[in-house]
């Protein structure tokens, strides 16, 4: 047990050199923010119409009506973009 604890931590390397490992670590940030960048636009884009039918879902007690509302706003944002 005591010649694991001896070995030096190298890091988590897929035996590549420095310069591959370093191109793979930043074309997975890249997809990562991709990632994270659609995510966002896709949060703007539902969160108007989930707004409309939580109002809608309030006043009226009625699920069917609040999905109605938000594939009518949904749609609409569609159309205008």
């Amino acid at each position: 047990m005591d010649k694991w604890l001896a070995m030096p931590f190298n890091g988590f390397s897929l035996g590549l050199p420095a310069v591959y490992d370093l191109a793979i670590l930043l074309l997975l940030v890249v997809v990562g923010l991709a990632i994270i960048i659609l995510l966002v636009k896709m949060l703007l884009f539902i969160l108007p119409a989930a707004v409309i039918a939580f109002v809608v879902w309030l006043l009226t007690g009625s699920l069917f009506l609040a999905g109605v509302a938000f594939l009518i706003v949904a749609f609409i944002s569609i159309l205008k973009r």
